[in-house]
């Protein structure tokens, strides 16, 4: 049974109540939006030891991390080690992204690893398939794509990418587009391929029903992937971007009539005053399912810097409804991260999800925003140092050149103003 038959029947998990306590809404409030579809708790059961997260309407924002091989550079050790610093930073999932060496080996090994909720984009392993039978990904048969599917899932990925939205009038919508730049997913372009040369409609759509039984047998929650989001600024809010938004909300309501969470993915590059619009429309249409997003970035000439570009926009986003953001690394666009950038996407995430929180008044942040405050009026850097997003890098810079006076930094000494002030207006208030 799925998450949502269990709630139905009345066998509510155990950590249900733990979820709550995270997200501080009550247990009632928590179980009537998941079966609204508005919040998903990515499930498979074969993935044990698991922390639990919710996502959607009136929980935290959370934030992803991309990990994964590519044909250029296989090293598993590294993408361990991206796992081993995405919860030590305190990340919400973790998603392989691998198309390069054994990813069967690879998305097994990295599984075993993570107490992350795990997810995965099955085309990347089909089309990895093909790539060894020296073949293209056009040869992959129906049955191909159901055989990946059902294999992951029996190996406990709690959440695929699927997408099913982009179908086969869209292709010439595509054709007949004066779009700057036609599709920049990758398992959107591949499924486009496939469709092309086969002349055929997308699998994943006309058989949608198959994809909600193995779904549905293993507890695996569907994001559904915006094959047609736009990859440049001049793109957003197209009509092609729409077109596949609304075959999307369909299959959003047969997958939760079927009783199989469901996400949907969004906008990939929008400018800074359109994106509580887009946002706002995107989660209107989806019927408030809750809202996976890459980005979005503002502009799209910030290479090397698009953690930046894209947190800015994840920010508005969140703030404007969006649930769930895929961090961005200053890698994005140019190279397979390494595992600075990976820290660099994460840290810049979780400002931006943080921020958010704040203003949705969630306590515990609220108390590590004032906590952090009272140390700093005290200028107690040990106790500041607990409550910083990135207390590792904090005291990097902190001991890189050491205060000669021990309550101060190194950039102020003698002239910090916390220091002066208190100093003096303590001297005049007790004249």
């Amino acid at each position: 049974m799925t998450l949502i038959d269990k709630i139905k029947k009345g066998d509510i998990p155990i950590f249900i109540k733990e979820v709550s306590d995270f997200e501080e809404v009550t247990e009632d409030f928590l179980l009537d939006k998941i079966l609204k579809g508005r919040v998903v708790i990515p499930d498979n059961e074969a993935h044990s030891n698991k922390r639990r997260v919710a996502i959607g309407e009136g929980m935290n924002v959370k934030i992803n991390v991309n990990i994964g091989t590519s044909l250029d550079k296989v090293d598993l050790d590294l993408e361990i080690r991206k796992i081993e610093l995405s919860e030590r930073l305190e990340a919400d999932t973790i998603m392989d992204l691998s198309v390069g060496g054994d990813i069967v080996k690879i998305r097994r090994d990295l599984i075993s690893k993570t107490l992350l909720p795990f997810g995965t984009v099955p085309l990347y392993e089909v089309a990895a398939r093909c790539s060894d039978k020296e073949g293209s990904f056009a040869t992959a048969s129906t049955e191909d794509f159901f055989e990946v599917l059902e294999g992951q899932a029996r190996e406990g990925v709690d959440f695929f990418t699927i997408h099913a939205g982009i179908t086969a009038d869209c292709i010439g919508k595509l054709k007949r587009s004066d779009r700057m730049l036609d599709t920049v997913s990758r398992g959107g372009a591949l499924m486009l391929e496939w469709m092309i040369i086969n002349e055929r409609e997308n699998p994943f759509y006309e058989h949608f029903d198959r994809v909600l039984e193995i779904t549905k047998k293993y507890g695996v929650t569907i994001s559904l992937g915006d094959a047609l989001r736009p990859g440049s600024i001049f793109d957003a809010g197209d009509s092609l971007q729409y077109h596949e938004t609304f075959v999307v909300s369909d299959l959003v309501r047969r997958a939760k009539d079927y009783g199989v969470q469901t996400m949907v993915e969004g906008p990939g590059h929008v400018p800074l005053d359109k994106i509580e619009h887009e946002i706002k429309a995107i989660k209107e249409i989806i019927g408030g399912a809750p809202l996976y997003i890459l980005g979005p970035l503002v502009i799209d000439s910030a290479a090397g810097y698009d953690h930046i570009n894209a947190a800015i926009g994840a920010s508005i986003a969140a703030h404007a409804g969006a649930d769930f953001l895929c961090y961005l690394t200053p890698a994005e666009h140019l190279s397979l991260p390494d595992i600075d950038d990976v820290r660099d996407g994460i840290m810049a995430f979780k400002i931006a999800a943080q921020a958010v929180n704040f203003c949705r008044g969630k306590n515990r942040v609220v108390q590590r925003e004032l906590k952090v405050n009272r140390a700093r009026k005290e200028r107690d850097w040990d106790e500041q140092m607990k409550f910083f997003l990135d207390s590792e890098k904090a005291l990097e810079y902190r001991n890189k050149i050491p205060p000669e006076i021990k309550d101060t930094c190194s950039m102020c000494s003698n002239f910090c103003s916390m220091k002066i002030v208190e100093k003096y207006l303590n001297k005049k208030l007790t004249a």
